[in-house]
């Protein structure tokens, strides 16, 4: 076995019985003695595996649990409460709070490294996936630092559809969802000659066929990530509209992925309001007002334009201006 553990435990002894199990087993082994300081461990030396008592003063371990797996960034790290608490309430809170395990005290030396040597394998499996997510991330930023016009557009959208899904009531899987096709949104255009993607005039009707595959090619750039299925819906249909004029597949109306109708007007309100070779930055008032023409006509989904036009200005402005 191989990783990084934090046991935290308010009783000396109990640390010192499973630091010496661990280490033992060629693990590295950092204690922590309370709730407070296991988190600030935890900040420092982000461990693969959390062991955590649950009765400790300043925070308990429920306490701690739920922080680190309502946290986004720390959630995925196993965390397996090790308690002398047997009741059936107890159990139900600790699964509540996000546990995924639980050990008895006294702690029995083999569960203990069966549950150790199952948790860090599924950790080195979450990180493997997290190291794949990262690659296409780099390659989309990539992609996206070809063009200095376009700088910040990937980081905008993420941000920004994140907040229009959450104006709008989406699912926190939908905004993650969001999140990740902001960056990953155009990552087919990795397959578009430059002549293309940088040409300031008109394309020529067989150059923007070219243009027209990037959302097909980005979805099959990410379909083997299991974690991206409802990543690749928004990235497929990004460029669909309403009255079914759009591309790759001329969907219309709700046939749209809603994710995608929300990533839709961020990305044309983005486009308006950056320069591009073609065309100066429009206001927010402009864009807007071209925006409103446009779903009129049956472009953009008009209730999620209007949530849109109410978020705060200030937002929408620099979700359209930064680093553009």
């Amino acid at each position: 076995m191989a990783g990084k553990i934090l046991v935290v435990d308010d009783d000396a002894a109990n640390r010192e019985l499973l630091q010496e199990s661990l280490v033992a087993e060629g693990l590295e082994v950092i204690t922590a003695p309370d709730g407070r300081s296991s988190l600030e461990e935890f900040a420092r030396l982000k461990p693969d595996l959390v062991l955590l008592d649950v009765n400790m003063p300043f925070l308990d371990g429920f306490e701690v649990c739920r922080r680190l797996k309502s946290n986004p960034e720390t959630r995925l790290t196993p965390v397996v409460l090790v308690t002398g608490l047997t009741g059936r309430e107890d159990r139900v809170r600790g699964i509540k709070s996000g546990a995924d395990g639980f050990l008895s005290k006294p702690v029995d030396h083999s569960e203990l490294l069966a549950h150790v040597r199952s948790l860090l394998n599924l950790k080195a499996h979450t990180d493997e996936l997290e190291r794949a997510e990262s690659v296409l991330f780099a390659l989309a930023r990539c992609i996206e630092g070809k063009d200095p016009n376009t700088e910040g557009h990937c980081e905008r959208l993420s941000g920004y559809s994140v907040r229009l899904g959450e104006e709008i009531g989406l699912t926190e899987d939908q905004l993650v969802a969001l999140r990740r096709a902001g960056i990953v949104h155009d990552i087919g255009k990795v397959a578009v000659p430059e002549t293309i993607l940088l040409k300031p005039g008109r394309l020529t009707p067989e150059e923007f066929r070219v243009i027209q595959q990037h959302p097909v090619l980005g979805e099959r750039i990410c379909a083997p990530l299991k974690s991206f299925r409802l990543v690749l819906p928004i990235i497929r249909h990004h460029h669909e509209k309403l009255d079914g004029s759009g591309y790759p597949d001329g969907l219309k109306g709700e046939e749209i992925p809603l994710t995608a109708r929300v990533l839709q007007i961020v990305d044309v309100y983005d486009a308006l309001t950056t320069q591009r070779p073609y065309k100066r930055a429009f206001s927010r008032a402009e864009a807007l007002e071209m925006m409103e023409e446009e779903v009129k006509k049956g472009c953009w989904d008009a209730g999620i334009f209007q949530a849109f036009c109410k978020m705060p200005s200030g937002a929408s402005a620099a979700a359209g201006h930064t680093a553009g």
